[in-house]
């Protein structure tokens, strides 16, 4: 059998798409130690940084999406996108990929079409209970699309989709025996609850806003809350460290030992993190963010609340968020019933799946 092989892998715009590809490439890496990667991204996106950071080479399309509202910006979207497919045939057939595996963000439409047109296989990672309308196009060509939620066939062919969940990191396993040192990572009492707060790494304002109006009440109740205000809202929501009990971060790098600590999780409702959460199965209360396309948010957290396995509160409805968490705190049973359910959706050995079908691609192929 070929030891070696040339995998070209595109996702990016947020860490929804690219830590999934990362995770995908890192998997393969260890299983074909010889084989080439490359990434293709979109320049001035975070790809750009964080897939070098991992240790693979990237190359960047002159791509952005199309404005949801009448914008200027809109009129030089052709000539990117044209570029863009040039340049993603000439990376193509210079790299001469045995398959090209797409996890979302801008380049990956133009990366995987060329790739299709270049009789190249590809693969699809559809993070999302709704996909985009670069996925389902794209789908039509795909070997396999690989998906985290049931009932994608309305969008997918049926016949080429299979269920893996979303790849996620591996450190989440086995949080309860990290809870010890989770307490003495953010100086906690083991004997309070703790609230945890994420808004993603740059922050969510409206998240920010409601915990602003709620964390002296939290605090007053015995809760300890760990609050992840995001990298451009922490010089405004620092001063509330102040209060005994609270703790705000700009950013968190030890993820498992902040779910290890948590005893409820507020959240936004990506899917890579609704993923993150199932493993981590603690009680969780989605906000979605109303500023995505399709309002795929909104479709991720329902999917949850539909099993029972969690609480959702829309931004409109933010007046409601600190009385729900007030009522789960004093509910154990409440509490008990979510993580048990979110469990249930775990799909812990995703990557593993994805990199199984994508070796008989390859092999196939050589």
């Amino acid at each position: 059998m070929k030891q070696s092989a040339n995998i070209l892998l595109s996702g990016g715009g947020t860490g929804g798409h690219i830590y999934p590809a990362i995770a995908i490439a890192d998997e393969l890496k260890q299983r074909w130690p010889k084989a080439n990667f490359m990434f293709v991204g979109a320049i001035g996106r975070m790809e750009m940084k964080k897939v070098p950071q991992s240790g693979y080479e990237i190359k960047g399309l002159n791509i952005t999406g199309l404005q949801r509202n009448l914008s200027l910006k809109n009129l030089s979207f052709p000539l990117k996108l044209i570029n863009s497919l040039w340049k993603a045939k000439k990376i193509i057939k210079e790299f001469k990929p045995d398959v090209v595996i797409g996890t979302g963000g801008f380049a990956s439409g133009p990366t995987l079409y060329m790739a299709n047109r270049l009789q190249v296989p590809t693969v699809i990672q559809e993070q999302n209970s709704y996909p985009g309308i670069t996925n389902k196009l794209l789908a039509q060509k795909a070997q396999r699309i690989f998906v985290a939620y049931d009932g994608l066939q309305q969008f997918f062919p049926a016949k080429k989709i299979i269920k893996t969940g979303n790849p996620v990191r591996q450190d989440l396993l086995k949080l309860e025996d990290k809870r010890q040192e989770a307490i003495s990572y953010f100086n906690l009492d083991a004997q309070k609850n703790t609230l945890v707060i994420l808004g993603g790494s740059l922050g969510a304002r409206m998240i920010n806003v409601a915990i602003a109006k709620s964390v002296e009440r939290f605090a007053e109740l015995g809760l300890q809350v760990i609050w992840q205000t995001g990298a451009l809202y922490h010089e405004e929501y620092k001063k509330f460290d102040a209060i005994e009990g609270v703790q705000t971060h700009a950013f968190i790098q030890r993820m498992d030992l902040l779910y290890a600590a948590a005893d409820v999780i507020v959240s936004r409702a990506g899917a890579g993190t609704i993923s993150e959460l199932s493993i981590v199965g603690k009680p969780i209360v989605l906000i979605p963010s109303p500023n995505v396309a399709e309002d795929h948010q909104t479709k991720n957290a329902q999917a949850v609340i539909n099993e029972n396995a969690g609480l959702m509160v829309k931004e409109s409805e933010l007046e409601s968020f600190q009385n729900i968490l007030i009522h789960l705190f004093n509910d154990s049973q409440k509490r008990g019933e979510l993580s048990k359910n979110l469990k249930r959706l775990a799909l812990p050995k995703a990557t593993s799946h994805i990199v199984d079908e994508i070796e008989k691609l390859i092999k196939d192929n050589i």
